[in-house]
């Protein structure tokens, strides 16, 4: 996954909030974990005294945890949440909490930095964005999922909205009910309290899409998504929108129009270059502003 060239660099805006936490030292995480008991801290305790090494270490140089196990304890200690396979039925698409070493999940990081950068350039602070692209299959889900737990992983409180109300996804990838959602919202049968939060990603929530409606675009185009947007708007650090492929229907248009910026998204050998731009103009012409394209390789 590559992006286009970024501005001029200046520097990224964070939210400021620095909370003191209870005690988060590995030895207490492994033993919350059940990976040690107190009398094998003792044992390490001497390890660590004798050998000058850290308890995580001397507990894996003791063969009472695994790689894997200090790892995780690590990603608790920092607040940096990843996931081992099988957990919770959170979808392996996930590759920033399941692979948070490789290189997909690096090329995610850098594209939230870019992100941040070109919100930091924008006379609007709002930082409200809609995942677009041309045509279905480019993996417009996929980068809103792991966008979304990049931005939760450095700490903001995120919003995850599924606007694809033909072909949702995000309930699934998040192993979360859509019985209500975005549809039941629009339509004026359930409030925000539709917003499910997904406490595996610390500040992350997610706003499935629900019941498929009749009527997507005109639910889309209406008022109440506006009217939405500000009531969480003041909640939420970044907020996200997964939205259907732009040359199929109107209602990435729609969302555009409402949220106030755009990150396009192609596919290698399977998006036609005449298609993104036709794209990015017809998102431009919304009024919305887009930041940035996308190159998504697999």
């Amino acid at each position: 996954m590559t992006t286009r060239a970024q501005e001029n660099i200046r520097p990224i805006e964070g939210t400021g909030r620095v909370v003191a936490r209870q005690d988060r030292r590995i030895g207490t995480i492994l033993i919350e974990q059940g990976k040690l008991n107190a009398r094998d801290v003792e044992r390490l305790l001497e390890l660590q005294q004798r050998d000058g090494l850290r308890i995580g270490e001397a507990a894996l140089r003791a063969g009472l945890i695994t790689a894997t196990d200090l790892r995780n304890a690590l990603a608790k200690q920092y607040d940096y949440p990843q996931l081992t396979p099988g957990s919770a039925g959170i979808s392996r698409e996930i590759v920033v909490a399941y692979e948070p070493l490789g290189t997909r999940a690096e090329e995610l990081r850098a594209l939230r930095t870019q992100l941040q950068i070109r919100w930091s350039h924008a006379a609007d602070p709002q930082r409200v964005l809609v995942i677009a692209s041309p045509g279905p299959g480019e993996g417009r889900s996929y980068l809103a999922a792991n966008l979304a737990v990049v931005f939760s992983q450095l700490g903001e409180r995120t919003l995850l909205v599924d606007a694809d109300l033909r072909a949702p996804r995000q309930h699934r990838i998040f192993n979360v009910s859509d019985r209500i959602g975005l549809s039941a919202v629009l339509s004026g049968r359930a409030d925000r309290g539709a917003v499910v939060p997904v406490p595996k990603f610390g500040g992350l929530s997610l706003l499935p899409a629900g019941a498929p409606p009749p009527n997507p675009q005109e639910l889309l185009s209406r008022h109440t998504l506006a009217r939405l947007l500000d009531e969480l708007r003041p909640d939420y650090d970044v907020i996200l929108f997964d939205t259907p492929p732009v040359m199929n229907y109107a209602d990435a248009q729609s969302v555009a129009f409402r949220a106030g910026s755009v990150l396009v998204l192609a596919r290698k050998d399977h998006t036609r270059l005449s298609d993104t731009h036709a794209v990015v103009r017809e998102l431009g012409d919304t009024g919305a502003r887009v930041v940035g394209t996308v190159l998504n390789v697999f």
